[in-house]
């Protein structure tokens, strides 16, 4: 079921979460402890990240060099295949441009399609570690909305070999990113808008936000796009705070701002224990208020501490 029909037929704010892939070489049962908590809360939908491949050079007997090619969590679409067959819910597999041609990207889209999902999340993704800027794949995508075409070009039927006859239509529901304090490439808030309107204006179905921590800029980001013409849904994305170490983490890893009074009460914490607890009521006031305020979807980054966001959503 496509994350947009869950939204026109619910009748109050939805619940979805975001999971990690395992590491390669961990089976599949820890991600499962990681979901078993949050499941009794009949989440609409489950997204998936994917991580793209990394290299490094390793020096041979001969003293060349040799590029080594790896990927740390691999799998993403069984991983959404085993979720779906284990908790019978829809998932949302993230697609990305880095470290991809397209024609590997076509052949995800048609093994995805062929395991009955409905939902593609497109993204750019990050830089490789080992990069300042992002580089595409060579024959890749450089940029998301051109991945996003390729995924509407196959909804339409239009495969990369153009001479396929009767080809068969897929039937993606596309997500997309948003940034309420915008995507740390923008030279601006306004160009930002204008680059997601482009991406709604080509076909992708709703938004959804990188993490905030004060509800007042998801407010204006949404005002923001509903006066420049953007009236899909618009998914906010809410994380937990847990340690100390989050407070230079984040904002320099998501170029985000924490509120003050935020980071104020989590430096008075004199344990990890108590940072949860600030952390814990944090979320709970973020999510009561964006539930009254009527949003279509509480989006929860579960990455790491399941139970802090299933004590949330039970206090809802």
């Amino acid at each position: 079921m496509k994350v947009t029909d869950h939204i026109a037929q619910a009748k109050g704010t939805l619940i979805s979460f975001e999971v990690l892939p395992p590491l390669k070489g961990k089976g599949i049962d820890a991600l499962y402890k990681h979901l078993d908590p949050l499941m009794e809360f009949k989440p609409s939908y489950i997204n998936v990240t994917y991580h793209r491949s990394e290299h490094v050079f390793k020096k041979k007997a001969d003293g060349s060099f040799e590029k080594v090619v790896t990927r740390k969590r691999p799998g993403t679409e069984s991983i959404c295949a085993a979720i779906m067959n284990k908790y019978n819910v829809d998932t949302v597999p993230h697609l990305i441009c880095g470290g991809f041609s397209v024609n590997e990207t076509e052949d995800a889209l048609i093994n995805l399609h062929y395991l009955g999902i409905d939902n593609v999340l497109v993204i750019r993704g990050d830089a490789a570690k080992n990069e300042t800027n992002f580089e595409p794949e060579p024959g890749g995508h450089k940029y998301a909305i051109d991945l996003m075409k390729q995924v509407t070009n196959l909804n339409a039927g239009i495969y990369l070999e153009e001479d396929l006859k009767n080809s068969h239509n897929t039937r993606f529901c596309i997500g997309v990113a948003g940034y309420p304090e915008k995507h740390f490439e923008a030279p601006n808030m306004e160009s930002d808008l204008r680059y997601l309107k482009a991406k709604v204006d080509s076909g992708a179905d709703y938004i959804v936000t990188q993490m905030f921590f004060d509800n007042a800029k998801y407010y204006a980001f949404v005002k923001a796009c509903r006066d420049i013409g953007i009236t899909v849904p618009i998914v906010p994305g809410i994380k937990p705070i847990y340690s100390k170490k989050q407070l230079t983490v984040l904002p320099k890893t998501f170029h985000i701002d924490l509120p003050t009074d935020l980071s104020n009460e989590i430096l008075k914490c004199k344990t990890e224990e108590d940072v949860e607890q600030v952390g814990t009521e944090w979320l709970l006031n973020q999510s009561r208020d964006l539930k009254k305020s009527g949003v279509p979807v509480l989006h929860y980054y579960t990455l790491g501490k399941p139970h802090m966001v299933a004590n949330v959503v039970k206090e809802l």
